[in-house]
């Protein structure tokens, strides 16, 4: 990978104690039943997430590369990045590493969606990350794991480092939607309302334990330029996942000049469904668990020279 720009700058870092109960506070407006507290985090090996490190804890740090202008209105091919380099560039090289992007398209054969899930270790790499494609003949969503070979994501990806180490999170459990906003909308919103302008990161995972949720999919790069958001939501394809569905990504509650995407969101499920999270089509039903860390810093690699601010819902 050539070299590529990066820009680093320290998060705000609040008790975290404190942040429970601001979210304890705040979520209340959105769902009817909601838990948080601060406990230790639960072996995220085991089922139903399935991950490659048991949990959230050591060296937390955000990372987003590249954008949305990378992907509209046209592709840039180029833009292809290996995560085991990554990890070096953000002082990272043994790590474990969640989060959202655009998939390997020269592995996939075509545009696809990445939820990141692996682990470098020792200059070994345990792979357990999804991709989410569109089937060109059918319209339906396939699903696949990468194997260990494949470490690299292309044009955007939102991601958290840190040692997957067990250790204190937050635990956010709600029940019943009562209000507008999608699960990570709330979190980032009832956060934002607390600290301001000061930007707070989080990166971590959550559980849709029941009901159904939309997501889209990138099908194959499209052949004219997309413009706007209509014509985005038109490109894309749509789906109502089903439960259970296991969410990776990250959010900051401000952006310190990074032109950042503020929160992103890919979810897996065990049963072959893999896309970008919006939010659940089930509300009185729906039941999220949430397991989240705060990060220390973000880490801004390639940032795009030229940008626009639509394509980051």
């Amino acid at each position: 990978m050539a070299s590529i720009s990066m820009r680093k700058h320290d998060l705000h870092t609040p008790p975290i104690k404190e942040i429970a109960e601001v979210l304890e506070s705040g979520l209340t407006s959105n769902f009817a039943e909601v838990n948080v507290e601060v406990t230790d985090c639960p072996d995220l090996t085991q089922p139903p997430f399935k991950f490659a490190c048991k949990g959230l804890g050591g060296n937390p740090k955000l990372v987003e590369v590249g954008g949305p202008p990378y992907l509209l209105p046209t592709p840039d091919r180029t833009k292809l990045y290996d995560l085991c380099d990554i990890a070096k560039i953000v002082e990272s090289p043994s790590t474990f590493i969640i989060g959202a992007g655009a998939g390997p398209w020269p592995y996939a054969h075509t545009n696809c969606e990445l939820a990141a899930n692996l682990e470098l270790r020792n200059g070994q790499v345990n792979n357990l990350s999804w991709i989410g494609k569109v089937n060109p003949k059918d319209g339906n969503n396939l699903a696949e794991q990468l194997p260990n070979t494949e470490t690299r994501h292309a044009l955007l990806s939102n991601l958290f480092f840190c040692d997957g180490s067990p250790g204190k999170v937050i635990k956010v459990h709600c029940k019943k939607r009562i209000g507008d906003q999608d699960f990570t909308t709330s979190l980032r919103t009832t956060v934002q309302n607390k600290y301001k302008d000061k930007p707070v990161g989080f990166g971590g995972t959550f559980l849709i334990k029941e009901g159904t949720a939309k997501h889209h999919v990138m099908p194959d790069f499209s052949p004219t330029p997309i413009n706007n958001d209509d014509e985005l939501n038109n490109w894309l394809k749509f789906y109502n996942f089903s439960a259970p569905l296991i969410s990776v990504g990250t959010f900051v509650t401000a952006d310190p000049g990074l032109d950042l995407r503020v929160q992103h969101f890919h979810s897996f499920s065990h049963h072959g469904e893999v896309g970008h999270y919006h939010i659940d089509t089930k509300p009185d039903s729906v039941e999220y668990l949430g397991y989240f860390s705060l990060a220390s810093t973000i880490y801004r690699l390639d940032q795009p020279m030229k940008t626009h601010q639509f394509g980051r819902d």
